[in-house]
């Protein structure tokens, strides 16, 4: 299982991936843009729905493990390590 971190603004114009950012603390950020608000958990559930689709995995590979009220949020994704992660994202983006 692999661990991502997301950097999700939501009520965006469309849904794409921005691509990925460094954090104060060096960690890689993925920037996420959802149309979904962040109203009830719509957003969360949006970007659950819209990293297994661009992953090509199930959603239930797909698990909101940290940030559920903030922008800033931890996602787990099972059955990917993080070079063929990397590697889906890159070919996502494209």
């Amino acid at each position: 299982m692999t661990q991502l971190a997301i950097k999700l603004q939501p009520g965006a114009s469309a849904d794409r991936i921005e691509g990925w950012e460094t954090d104060p603390s060096g960690r890689a950020v993925l920037k996420i843009r959802l149309r979904a608000r962040p109203i009830e958990g719509q957003a969360n559930e949006a970007l659950v729905k819209f990293l297994a689709k661009a992953l090509d995995l199930p959603k239930s590979a797909v698990t909101l493990a940290r940030g559920s009220q903030s922008r800033l949020k931890m996602v787990e994704i099972a059955g990917l390590d993080d070079a063929a992660l990397r590697a889906r994202f890159a070919v996502a983006a494209n």
